[in-house]
């Protein structure tokens, strides 16, 4: 096991671990101890109380952060000819068709979305075991396949992310930077929660948001009381 730095020990000793923190507490001590000399990611890891393995209790979704990600996100957009000035437009870093399905083919995967017209989602079936493990391959459900790409490409520059339950019954998501103040985290992260309590599946029994954690990239995770928020 790795030795702990003298700032993570440092960082580490302003945590209490049996604490459960509000959220406004924890946004504020996650600022305070983060100790890295980059922009730390902000990340946030739910826990629910649901059986990935089974299809209604599936959790997996969009939501739009009111302060965005933090991050410059690169979005490609694999669109035909007459919908390239619409998502130029709209701010899309990459656009085009067939020279970007051939650079896909060659290994290139330097983006972090893309977004494409139903009509070219048979183009990218080959290409599922490159863009699936990475997480780039569109979905209707996440919005990426989509017939009005300029909206599409604006909302994932403003802060729109998707995420999915993996199959330990965790939700993570990045929802900053440690750059952000404190209120811009509580209003990511309350985003996010909120967004989940409603998506709650009908046949998840019990108790359904088990934990939520703050961290930053360096930092220790900071615990949240579920009921507070």
């Amino acid at each position: 096991m790795a030795k702990l730095t003298k700032k993570q020990k440092e960082a580490a000793s302003k945590i209490e671990k049996s604490k459960l923190y509000s959220l406004k507490d924890a946004s504020a001590l996650l600022k305070d101890v983060a100790s890295a000399k980059f922009d730390e990611s902000v990340d946030i890891a739910v826990r629910l109380g649901v059986d990935p393995r089974k299809a209604n209790q599936m959790v997996r979704g969009v939501v739009t952060l009111p302060h965005g990600t933090g991050k410059d996100v690169r979005v490609l957009a694999l669109v035909t000819p007459d919908k390239e000035a619409e998502a130029k437009a709209a701010g899309a870093d990459y656009v085009g068709l067939d020279d970007y399905l051939q650079k896909i083919k060659d290994g290139w995967t330097d983006v972090d979305v893309i977004i494409t017209m139903p009509a070219v989602m048979g183009k990218l079936g080959p290409l599922g075991r490159i863009l699936g493990p990475r997480g780039l391959m569109p979905n209707p459900k996440t919005g990426t396949v989509t017939m009005d790409v300029a909206k599409a490409v604006q909302e994932v520059k403003a802060g729109k992310i998707d995420f999915k339950v993996d199959k330990t019954g965790i939700v993570h998501a990045g929802i900053g930077r440690i750059s952000f103040n404190a209120d811009m985290i509580v209003d990511n992260a309350h985003e996010i929660i909120q967004t989940l309590i409603k998506m709650k599946p009908t046949a998840a029994k019990g108790t359904y948001i088990k934990s939520i954690h703050l961290s930053s990239t360096m930092s220790p995770a900071i615990a949240l009381d579920p009921k507070a928020v």
